[in-house]
């Protein structure tokens, strides 16, 4: 008989179970740099700008990548999270991806501007780190119901998101303030994310508990595990709730992620930011965000988290909305404003301003959004099927992620318009909220 038995327990002293919420969050920290620097703010735009040379094709390309990273991790995650069940175990699954992250972001080095001979090396290289993070992300969730009563499950879900954009906010700093950092942070952006994460990610795998390994051979396991998510899917009638929540999932995350993949290379693109503007554009979003995960986690625990994501997911619209509405001497789809003015200050004109106002809520509402989407997934699953509906779930945050970034890619090479593809945005945040209404949360 499979021992899938949470693993905490009276018997664990309250410093250690502590010491074990907080290591879990501290793994948030670890690998938030990803997403801060590699995927919004830094690499990203550096890769269209100057690795590519041409932010058009170079938001074409990125669009490309990350669908094809988005349908890796829909295929895979299920599976992954199934057999991770069947053993039982999630801390070396988690040592492994850490490895192959860590080799991903470190190649990233060798994006030097204009290095056409690279080209390969470097779209493996981020393949391989973006997936690698999306796992970890995957059995580092499943944990998550194990560690805490379920009366404060969005609290410690917040915090850890919350302690994950103050890390991410930390790197973004020192990329774009330390002398030598500084003079090259597209990058150094890879190397730095690698050594953020091993520096680190050690505390989680010392104090977290992990669930007692099961003895199952890993051919037994695949089999099991395998057969377990195919009766899943046989019988998602019996799961409707939770299949709903998936669904809108699928919709709402997707855009949200495309929404901070795109929001810097489109700001990039829209008024030439150079690479230090970015930076305190993102650090001015991340300050939020790591606000609105704190306060999202009370709110969750307080409110619900269905309740919670469906503000937050509102307030993500109005937010690209605004976004979308601007131009280089307009905001708000054509008010004319003073234009921007070649070699001013950052953020000296009205469209500027009126950009970082909309980022300030995308990082207010993105947090917790994401923060309580893994808590009602905590909420809802079997409790002996965590690893495998958090696979769902990163599954339905990415089975349709390649289609957005698809869509976006598409668009702006059709239109030769920015603004464009990131309206394409706007119809999964719709729809995910609708989609999201009709899900049932007990007591909410």
């Amino acid at each position: 008989m499979t021992n899938l038995a949470p693993v905490v327990s009276a018997n664990q002293s309250s410093f250690a179970r502590r010491r074990g919420q907080y290591s879990w969050a501290l793994l948030d920290w670890a690998h938030q740099p990803y997403f801060t620097l590699i995927t919004t703010f830094i690499f990203a735009p550096y890769f269209a700008t100057s690795f590519i040379g041409d932010a058009v094709r170079g938001q074409e390309i990125w669009g490309y990548s990350q669908s094809f990273v988005g349908a890796t991790i829909a295929l895979l995650s299920p599976v992954l999270g199934a057999i991770a069940d069947r053993i039982g175990r999630r801390k070396p699954w988690i040592a492994v991806l850490g490895a192959t992250y860590i080799l991903g972001n470190t190649l990233l080095w060798f994006a030097a501007p204009g290095a056409s001979d690279a080209f390969v090396l470097v779209i493996g290289a981020v393949v391989l780190a973006a997936v690698s993070a999306e796992f970890i992300i995957v059995f580092s969730n499943a944990m998550l119901p194990d560690l805490v009563s379920p009366a404060r499950l969005g609290r410690l879900s917040g915090f850890g998101w919350g302690l994950g954009y103050v890390g991410g906010l930390l790197s973004l700093v020192m990329i774009i303030g330390m002398p030598g950092l500084n003079e090259n942070p597209g990058q150094l952006a890879g190397p730095l994310t690698a050594f953020w994460f091993l520096l680190f990610a050690p505390p989680f795998f010392l104090f977290t508990p992990d669930r007692a390994a099961t003895g199952l051979h890993v051919g037994q396991a695949v089999r099991e595990g395998v057969g377990q998510l195919r009766q899943t899917i046989r019988h998602v009638r019996k799961y409707s709730n939770v299949a709903r929540f998936l669904i809108a999932h699928m919709l709402y995350a997707d855009g949200l992620t495309a929404l901070f993949a795109f929001g810097g290379i489109y700001g990039a693109g829209l008024f030439g930011w150079e690479i230090f503007t970015l930076g305190l554009f993102g650090i001015i979003l991340v300050v939020f965000a790591s606000v609105g995960a704190f306060a999202g986690g009370w709110a969750d625990d307080r409110f619900g988290s269905r309740r919670t994501i469906l503000f937050s997911v509102a307030g993500l619209f109005v937010a690209l909305l605004g976004a979308v509405s601007i131009q280089r001497d307009s905001i708000l789809f054509g008010i004319p404003v003073p234009p921007m003015q070649a070699g001013g200050v950052a953020f000296g004109s009205v469209p500027e301003l009126a950009y970082v106002v909309c980022g300030i809520m995308m990082g207010i509402f993105g947090g917790p959004a994401q923060a309580a989407s893994r808590t009602l997934l905590a909420r809802l699953a079997p409790k002996d099927m965590t690893g495998e509906f958090f696979g769902l779930l990163a599954m339905s945050g990415k089975a349709t992620s390649f289609l957005a970034p698809l869509l976006i890619g598409l668009t702006t090479a059709a239109l030769h318009s920015q603004r464009a593809g990131m309206a394409v945005i706007m119809l999964f945040l719709i729809v995910g909220f609708v989609v999201l209404s009709r899900v049932q949360e007990a007591g909410h």
